[in-house]
């Protein structure tokens, strides 16, 4: 019977999972992943194979909580997959603090810790939390890591996490995290298999939630996200980096409370705020509403001038790289952000981007840009065995 890793993904109203085979070495095989979505209205399970076939499919009555979800998940993968025991979950965990800057098995004391962060994501970690309990309760011996959102930018250097705040606030955790790491981590895993020459970095997180990282060496030295999940760029339903002035005046003079407030940038803001339309690319994409057009156009200037700042942060450029969602499937996206990334040195082949990639610059571009699909459930899968393995 073979091992398996289970990596948990889990959100307010979704569970999202993936399956992996440790076959020991460097063999950890994919083999598919699902998710129950819709926990608190019509919860639905689905999961896919390796191949993208649907393999499993439930549907609940009414709303479930977490630990249903996660029983349910266990069960099923125990049952249908009869030559495969779980023996150890990965869990993204959206934020480690200053403590937590690397991998860690989870146990009481270390659940307690994080508990203590929920101020700092009350809107995130809550949930991851609660898969944690659920699954503690219902398999207490199964081995757990968790894999923080955040570790991978624990290089940045000391000048990158300031705020021009106060000493006292740096001293209480009011500073520049970043985030998306586990994404960024796996892009600079897999890089020296496509520009292996290629030092100076800077990667493109690009999805309902994105953001902008400088790698040096495989290392973040600087990222567009910062203490929160609000800066950097438009994404979906966030309005990226904001003069905080705004901030003030809607609390003074625009009669907002915190939980409006709270609600305005989380979810009403980014793409969908400026079309009012969507918040999905797609959809701007194939709209021909002057509202699309002025989001996409925003979305597309601050991609350029934040990619202007890290190049400056770098020192120069050697590689581009698109990744998520939008970077990995709108070549119109991807094309205007290379045309404006000219003077970087970014050349263009139009072909080869329309085709999707790999490599989307001509082979004499003095900066090549690349299309590397990210995957960070198979980087927790690998943390997860490290860690265990010690």
């Amino acid at each position: 019977m073979e091992s398996g890793l289970l990596v948990i993904n889990a959100g307010s109203s979704s569970i999202k999972f993936a399956g992996y085979a440790d076959r020991g070495g460097d063999d950890l095989a994919f083999l598919g992943k699902g998710q129950v979505e819709g926990l608190k209205t019509e919860p639905r399970f689905v999961c896919k194979d390796a191949a993208g076939d649907t393999v499993g499919e439930h549907r609940w009555s009414g709303a479930i909580k977490h630990a249903e979800a996660i029983d349910y998940i266990i069960g099923w993968i125990e049952e249908n997959a009869t030559d495969l025991r779980v023996t150890a979950a990965g869990h993204r965990v959206v934020f480690g603090g200053t403590e937590y800057t690397v991998p860690t098995r989870l146990d009481d004391r270390v659940i307690a810790d994080i508990e203590t962060l929920v101020p700092f994501f009350p809107l995130h970690l809550p949930h991851n939390l609660a898969a944690i309990r659920a699954l503690t309760e219902a398999h207490p011996d199964l081995p757990q890591v968790a894999c923080f959102d955040n570790s991978f930018h624990r290089t940045l250097p000391q000048v990158a996490r300031w705020f021009a705040l106060p000493r006292r606030l740096f001293d209480e955790g009011v500073r520049r995290y970043g985030f998306h790491g586990l994404s960024y981590e796996f892009i600079a895993h897999v890089l020296p298999d496509y520009a292996p020459e290629a030092r100076r970095v800077v990667v493109a997180h690009l999805g309902s939630g994105a953001s902008l990282s400088a790698l040096r060496d495989g290392e973040s030295v600087e990222t567009t996200l910062g203490f929160s999940g609000l800066d950097g760029l438009p994404m979906g339903t966030r309005p990226g980096a904001l003069d905080p002035g705004v901030l003030l005046y809607l609390l003074q003079a625009g009669d907002m409370d915190v939980a409006a407030l709270e609600k305005l940038l989380y979810t009403e803001s980014g793409l969908l705020g400026v079309s009012g339309i969507s918040n999905d690319m797609r959809d701007l994409l194939a709209s021909d509403d002057p509202r699309a057009v002025e989001a996409i156009d925003l979305f597309v200037y601050h991609i350029g001038k934040h990619l202007g700042a890290l190049a400056a942060v770098l020192g120069g450029l050697d590689a581009l790289v698109f990744t998520a969602g939008i970077g990995e499937h709108a070549p119109l996206i991807r094309e205007r952000v290379c045309r404006q990334a000219e003077w970087l040195g970014v050349q263009l082949d139009p072909a080869a981007n329309r085709a999707g990639g790999p490599r989307i610059t001509t082979a004499d571009s003095p900066v090549s840009a690349w299309v590397i699909p990210t995957d960070e459930e198979r980087m927790i899968a690998m943390h997860t065995r490290r860690v265990l393995q010690g």
